[in-house]
């Protein structure tokens, strides 16, 4: 009896948690279909018609198109570096063993302890010096450096649980490092980089600071700027914003669910072992 009892309030927890959850999101469409005097007047109530006019101008007026583009050279681009990257020193942390490796992995795991925007100044000074403001490589290589020590973190407790007989039984075979890392390590290690995939792109495709400071020319802003659009300073046209919203989040929402049963055994892989 005590066990259907834990059970019926696990239930129930799980489900109002589920629909708190799930509620934002539900709002934000439904409120993307009003217009701004049914936005003021009923704003949590169900749209009394549905019209995909709010969609197309919000497309229109904030150059959706153009921004959409960038966002998704920026976000793929970063996200495929820091995959890579994090992937290829995880693996020299997690398979060798030489002199201070310990103070580069803490060195490393201190890089998600910095605040990011107290960089701003030093990297938009930088970047004005190298000339690379106003351009995709000065959001692809902030968006890395930042993403990289949660990614070394993740990669590298997978990487340890990976039997090193299999890098053996390689080397006897006659493969080089490169060849173990590629062929053997990366396939092997797919959830973990896909939950490092997956995270990454979601903080790149929502990061709206950066791309603030770093971009000015419009033929090169990103999804979160061009949302900013919509507001002047003394107003808001909301019905454009929700509609430009959840343009927006749809990439993510179908990121995650095409990866998360991976995301949810990266995250847990490395906890145990044996």
């Amino acid at each position: 009896m005590k066990k259907r009892w834990f059970h019926l309030i696990k239930v129930t927890f799980l489900s109002i948690f589920s629909l708190m959850m799930i509620y934002p999101l539900y709002w934000l469409i439904t409120s993307s279909f009003k217009s701004n005097e049914e936005f003021f007047a009923e704003p949590y109530a169900f749209p009394t018609s549905i019209s995909w006019e709010n969609f197309t101008r919000a497309w229109e007026v904030a150059d959706l198109g153009t921004a959409m583009i960038n966002s998704v050279i920026v976000t793929v681009s970063a996200t495929a570096l820091t995959v890579f990257l994090g992937a290829l020193t995880a693996y020299v942390l997690s398979r060798f063993t030489f002199r201070l490796k310990a103070f580069l992995m803490v060195f490393f795991l201190l890089g998600m302890l910095i605040p990011i925007h107290s960089t701003l100044v030093p990297l938009f000074t930088m970047m004005n010096q190298v000339g690379l403001l106003d351009t995709y490589w000065a959001l692809i290589l902030p968006y890395t450096a930042f993403e990289l020590p949660i990614a070394i973190f993740l990669t590298v407790a997978y990487m340890s649980s990976i039997p090193k007989d299999l890098e053996e039984a390689a080397v006897i075979d006659g493969t080089g490092y490169w060849g173990i890392f590629f062929r053997i390590m990366l396939p092997l290690s797919v959830p973990a980089l896909s939950t490092v995939a997956i995270l990454s792109f979601l903080r790149y495709w929502n990061e709206f600071v950066f791309a603030l400071v770093f971009i000015n020319d419009n033929s090169l802003k990103t999804l979160p700027l061009s949302l900013s659009i919509f507001s002047d300073g003394f107003s808001t046209d909301y019905a454009l914003t929700m509609a430009a919203m959840t343009i927006a989040v749809i990439p993510t929402i179908i990121m995650y669910l095409l990866f998360q049963e991976q995301i949810m055994k990266g995250m847990v892989a490395g906890s145990v072992k044996g």
